[in-house]
């Protein structure tokens, strides 16, 4: 039985991971929501789709330095094991497990079953199979080969870009929205109520880039991690912030930016406005896959932390076993997907997943943050690639996450203490694993 994973990541897979992780349902939904928090005003909207981005940049770029000195399966948990040690990496495996990860591929699937339900009607029983299937396939692609899931990723990650620029395309050469728009693009007062809905709209456009850092627990994958890692992840996020400001603009050309503010959804109307409902079905084909690829990329990913924290001693230690013939952490893949089809039909993932998203970013603040302990304690190590614009680059995307958590704990505090429970509640598991390691390897 295989001991290390094989490196199997080039440049080009872990650019696609990147984007094709990122792109899910997102960019389809969340641009009317951000018109909404800011006021209608189109300028304002594409400032908080840019600077969400940026922000974004500047988090893979510190990541890049930390996947290229230390280019392990696990990345984050390992970087945040590393730094802060066994107990908070736990907890962000713990969470990302139980809920973020697996939730996260159940909220895929089940969307993937609404929007099939537009190509062909299916009844409500119909849907959860649909759903529970989509995640058996991507579970069962991940486990026969790693080559092979990053094949599928490639191709549908390319198919769903290019849906993404043909519509674009064809939305801003048909539409006429912005010519019929009225009013200054540009708020006539800034008050509070305005200052509130654009942080209300910072964190719906960084949920909708949520994911770029899911690239890092396949950095023990990687081949010649130091030169295609950092290269990688900072390729991939680049390109979501063009694409992602391409389609808004998109949007608005078809619609308007009154009657995109209204859209519930956006992608799916504009281009039936503009090319007829036939057109509005090949529109959710697209989805269809972006969902696909989006699931395929999250258990492809996720299973490396699962796997790492098996090989800790600090989770179920077949976890951390490779399948002799397709050199996959299959029991990893195997029983993640288990859970997330448990969520998918039970239906429970969405509150879980409301609660708990924000948590996510006080472990990608810690992330960021080893950085400055790697450095004082690990001078010597090799840094082929070194952060740009260091120490600022990194403080910026820790004062963003912070402002993120911030604001939820203000907002919605009673959500922001159960989703703090619910990370809580890793701590006795943590402590019962650590104990059983230490009975089996205690001398008789």
């Amino acid at each position: 039985m295989p001991e290390q994973l094989s490196r199997t990541f080039n440049l080009k897979d872990l650019v696609m991971i990147v984007i094709g992780t990122v792109i899910g349902s997102g960019i389809f939904i969340v641009p009317a929501v951000v018109l909404q928090q800011t006021g209608g005003s189109v300028s304002l909207a594409l400032l908080v789709w840019l600077f969400a981005g940026v922000l974004s940049f500047l988090g893979a770029l510190t990541y890049g330095e930390l996947g290229a000195m230390a280019p392990e399966a696990g990345g984050l948990y390992v970087y945040i094991r590393e730094a802060f040690g066994p107990l908070p990496a736990f907890l962000y495996g713990w969470t990302l497990f139980f809920v973020m990860g697996n939730c996260a591929v159940a909220t895929l699937a089940v969307a993937f079953a609404s929007y099939f339900n537009q190509l062909l009607p299916l009844s409500p029983l119909l849907k959860h199979i649909v759903a529970a299937l989509m995640i058996v396939a991507v579970t069962v692609i991940n486990i026969i080969g790693t080559r092979k899931s990053a094949n599928v990723q490639n191709w549908t990650t390319g198919v769903k870009v290019g849906a993404i620029i043909i519509m674009s395309a064809a939305l801003l050469t048909l539409g006429d929205g912005f010519s019929s728009a009225s009013g200054t693009p540009w708020p006539d007062t800034i008050n509070t109520s305005l200052l509130s809905g654009v942080g209300l709209a910072m964190v719906a456009v960084l949920w909708a880039y949520e994911g770029w850092q899911y690239v890092t627990y396949s950095a023990g994958e990687a081949l010649d991690p130091q030169r295609t890692f950092p290269a990688g992840i900072a390729i991939g996020t680049g390109a979501l912030i063009v694409i992602y400001l391409l389609a808004n603009v998109a949007y608005l050309a078809a619609l308007g930016p009154a009657r995109a503010a209204q859209s519930e959804k956006i992608a799916a109307e504009a281009v039936a406005m503009m090319m007829g409902p036939a057109a509005g079905k090949l529109i959710a084909a697209a989805i269809l896959v972006s969902m696909f690829s989006a699931a395929n990329a999250v258990i492809l990913t996720t299973s490396r932390v699962y796997f790492m924290m098996a090989r800790d001693g600090v989770f179920f230690q077949r976890f951390g076993e490779i399948h002799p013939r397709y050199g996959t952490p299959w029991l990893a893949i195997a029983w993640s997907a288990v859970c997330a089809i448990a969520f998918a039909l039970s239906g429970t993932f969405e509150q879980l997943l409301t609660y708990v998203v924000f948590a996510g970013w006080i472990f990608y603040a810690l992330g960021a943050m080893s950085i400055f302990v790697y450095r004082r304690r690990h001078p010597e190590m090799p840094r082929p690639f070194r952060v740009p614009g260091y120490p600022w680059t990194p403080i910026l995307f820790i004062l963003s996450a912070a402002a993120i958590v911030l604001n939820t704990l203000i907002s919605q505090p009673g959500r922001a203490m159960v989703g703090i429970a619910a990370v809580l509640l890793g701590a006795p598991a943590f402590f019962i694993w650590k104990a059983r390691r230490r009975a089996v390897v205690a001398p008789n």
